[in-house]
């Protein structure tokens, strides 16, 4: 992607170094629940409940790296093309797009939606409008889940904007509340499409880039690649060596791709009615 040299987001706020609370207890397999539930678009309010933790506040001096920087000024570039893509599709609806902050940490963060460790992987919280970042993700993305390049990155930012997205079209209002009526397995499949509409979004958002001239060979390549690496039958399997379907969150590897490249494909909001959808 080329991003060197473009307009960066001013809506980035840093924290890195500054640290909500240091989390209590949790333990690794704490940790590999959080990733199989929130990675890549746990949305806040009901999910973070459950990771919210009590600690001490934390605060380190924090001196970023040149390839730290480097990572904050392309997220930027990146929030700064969702700003863009969002207000020209919400203008042609007649409508107002409000862009959201993206907030960078390290290890902890406080959140309108509780204090997440970096172990649950990014995040949008729909109570502060925010989204939360910590950028050694990437590296984990990369080396951890063998999906690396700088699109793969902003695949992930773009599926957690997608989350923004909804809750200015109303969509997380109607579905979150649901969690309160339904069990936990019926929840989780409107839970599935959700997260896949948010992909479908992140497609949509790829293919106005991509009509600005800036994506570059293999790009797309890496956003399905991300897609696919994240899915809950890929992350379960890596975790406990089988699948679970009733608990999946966000959709198998193959759906994932499938919604974000057919965003792509089609490049309006219209075609991302996952919720009617009989096959995903």
């Amino acid at each position: 992607m080329q991003w060197k040299g473009r307009r960066e987001s001013t809506n980035v706020e840093d924290r890195r170094g500054v640290g909500g609370k240091t989390l209590v207890g949790g333990g690794i397999g704490g940790i590999i629940i959080m990733l199989l539930v929130t990675l890549l678009g746990g949305n806040g309010g009901d999910l973070l409940n459950n990771i919210t933790g009590s600690g001490t506040d934390t605060t380190s001096s924090y001196a970023p790296t040149q390839q730290e920087q480097e990572m904050k000024d392309f997220v930027s570039v990146v929030l700064a093309d969702t700003e863009d893509v969002w207000a020209e599709v919400f203008r042609e609806k007649g409508l107002t797009y409000q862009n959201p902050t993206l907030v960078l940490y390290t290890n902890s963060v406080e959140s309108a939606c509780g204090t997440a460790g970096s172990s649950v992987g990014p995040f949008y919280c729909p109570g502060d409008r925010k989204l939360y970042i910590d950028l050694s993700f990437y590296d984990e993305l990369k080396q951890k889940f063998n999906a690396p390049g700088d699109f793969a990155m902003a695949y992930v930012i773009a599926h957690e904007v997608g989350h923004h997205v909804q809750t200015l079209l109303g969509t997380s209002d109607k579905v979150m509340p649901l969690r309160q009526k339904l069990s936990e397995t019926e929840f989780n499949k409107y839970l599935v499409r959700f997260e896949l509409q948010a992909d479908y979004l992140a497609g949509v958002w790829a293919s106005h880039v991509q009509g600005k001239g800036v994506l570059e060979e293999g790009d797309l390549d890496e956003a399905l690649t991300a897609a696919s690496a994240v899915g809950d039958d890929t992350l379960q399997k890596q975790a406990r060596g089988y699948v679970v379907p009733e608990s999946f969150t966000h959709g198998t590897s193959e759906q994932r791709k499938r919604w974000f490249y057919k965003g792509f494909q089609t490049g309006t909001i219209e075609g991302g009615d996952t919720f009617s959808a009989k096959n995903l």
